[in-house]
């Protein structure tokens, strides 16, 4: 099992680069992927574009602006179809038809720049990635201005690498400067930078800056009011994402009083049985799982058993609603057998997980999401682990001659039938000096809680997982580490 950060950053970030990588949004560009910041138009291009093959690459006179345009939508239709050696293949190959088409400084050269950077973003490189969206960047500067609408999606892009790469302070700064271009171009209250609160959201609490985090999303919660009136149903997805921030920040009353407030519309809109009222009770049940980090004194024992009543709620409403479907009666059923798992309930957790693996047998169209949700392992309560290492951590001033790295710890484990983890033992540890973490991991792997594996509806052991945890350090911390090392092995000597 491979330790992935959150997603929902880069997936707010997808929307608008798909827009780029169709056609849809004006024109964005990019640099040497190799990191020597020489605008694409004055390198080797034949050779970055070796691997396209002397058959893809159409003579001048055969190109044209549809074609090109062809080219942008299917870069990005390979992009949400996860086919992202072919969309670097694709991608590439519409930087030379702009090149020959329009020349290298061109709204179409950018955009397809871009479209590479995209590529190389969800192939996890970073650099390349950065270094394409900062030239898409200075072309719209040169082009337009620093304030044109058309550097939001470039810098959306440019923030997301920035993060994954393991530099959110610049990503906030980068969201920051696209926030104030909404502002510009739309006015301070625009609905536009909406999706850019979010991704900062999201670089604050991976940055631990959770009041920061909350603040944001109290604004974006404001600019979703002055379009919605108060408690009216189109105010729902607002609320649900609102909830979903207060969970990850750990504000868990914030986030009950949120659902709550949710169940109220629902109920005053459609009845007090309404299947809409299914997700929220479950989340809110789910909320009871947690502790609340909000305020000074947070509440240290999370109150477990407050949450049967929700799910027990949300599994009677999917039962008995006549317009009811299996897959709202799978939700509500594996919450109530998941609280179970997390107050040691095993028996009644198991038998609720029985229920529910008879009712995804019934036919073939529900196998699938038997073999998801239960024929595999699942995990249902898990803790952060730490991103950076010693001086690594994002608000410690930058050194330029002190590198940070990537390192990581993999550990190899059994799941048992009763969903804990048994039998931890480091597999690896790249570099190996920093054990501090390699123990972090180990602890919070043991503390884990999953739903076991299932066959023929019973919950069986699962033999030799492996976990991966990466994280950033800098390269003085680990020599630091190994001249202690050296000095101990000489007094021991």
């Amino acid at each position: 099992m491979k330790n992935s950060k959150p997603i929902a950053y880069s997936l707010l970030w997808l929307a608008a680069a798909t827009q780029a990588a169709t056609g849809d949004d004006p024109a964005v560009t990019s640099t040497d992927p190799e990191g020597t910041d020489v605008p694409v138009a004055e390198q080797d291009l034949e050779a970055d574009l070796q691997n396209v093959g002397p058959d893809s690459i159409r003579e001048p006179e055969e190109i044209s602006l549809e074609l090109l345009d062809a080219e942008f939508r299917r870069v990005g239709m390979l992009v949400l179809d996860q086919a992202y050696d072919e969309a670097d293949s694709v991608a590439k190959r519409a930087i030379e038809m702009a090149i020959r088409l329009k020349g290298p400084r061109s709204a179409e050269m950018a955009k397809a720049l871009t479209n590479l950077a995209i590529v190389q973003h969800y192939t996890e490189q970073y650099d390349a990635a950065e270094q394409n969206f900062q030239s898409a960047i200075e072309i719209i500067e040169d082009n337009e201005d620093r304030l044109n609408s058309q550097l939001v999606n470039p810098l959306k892009g440019l923030a997301a690498s920035q993060l994954e790469g393991g530099r959110p302070d610049l990503a906030s700064n980068t969201l920051q400067r696209a926030v104030h271009v909404t502002h510009v171009n739309d006015g301070p209250h625009n609905a536009g930078q909406v999706e850019l609160l979010d991704s900062l959201t999201e670089v604050n609490v991976r940055m631990g800056l959770h009041e920061e985090a909350s603040d944001l999303q109290d604004t974006v919660y404001a600019l979703n009011v002055r379009h919605f009136a108060n408690d009216s149903i189109e105010l729902i997805p607002s609320l649900m994402k609102r909830a979903h921030w207060q969970h990850r920040i750990g504000f868990i009353n914030e986030e009950r009083a949120t659902y709550r407030r949710v169940v109220r519309i629902y109920e005053a809109k459609f009845g007090k049985s309404a299947l809409q009222l299914i997700r929220p009770l479950v989340l809110l049940g789910k909320s009871f799982s947690y502790l609340d980090m909000s305020g000074e004194q947070a509440f240290r024992e999370a109150t477990f058993t407050g949450g049967e009543i929700y799910f027990k709620r949300a599994v009677r409403i999917a039962a008995e609603h006549p317009d009811t479907t299996w897959e709202m009666q799978t939700i509500a059923a594996l919450a109530l057998g998941d609280h179970y798992m997390h107050i040691g309930n095993t028996p009644r957790a198991n038998k609720t997980y029985g229920n529910v693996w008879d009712l995804l047998s019934e036919d073939e169209a529900r196998l699938d999401m038997r073999r998801e949700q239960l024929e595999n392992n699942v995990v249902l309560r898990m803790e952060p682990l730490p991103d950076y290492i010693g001086n690594a951590h994002p608000e410690t001033a930058p050194n330029n001659g002190d590198p940070v790295l990537q390192g990581s710890v993999s550990l190899i484990y059994d799941i048992s039938a009763r969903g804990r983890a048994s039998g931890v033992k480091l597999l690896e540890a790249d570099p190996p000096e920093f054990q501090e973490i390699q123990k972090i991991a180990q602890r919070e792997l043991r503390r884990r809680i999953f739903r076991p594996r299932f066959v023929e509806g019973k919950p069986v052991t699962s033999a030799d997982q492996v976990f991966v945890h990466t994280f950033f350090y800098r390269m003085s911390d680990l020599e630091a580490l190994r001249d202690e090392s050296s000095a101990s092995d000489s007094e021991g000597s």
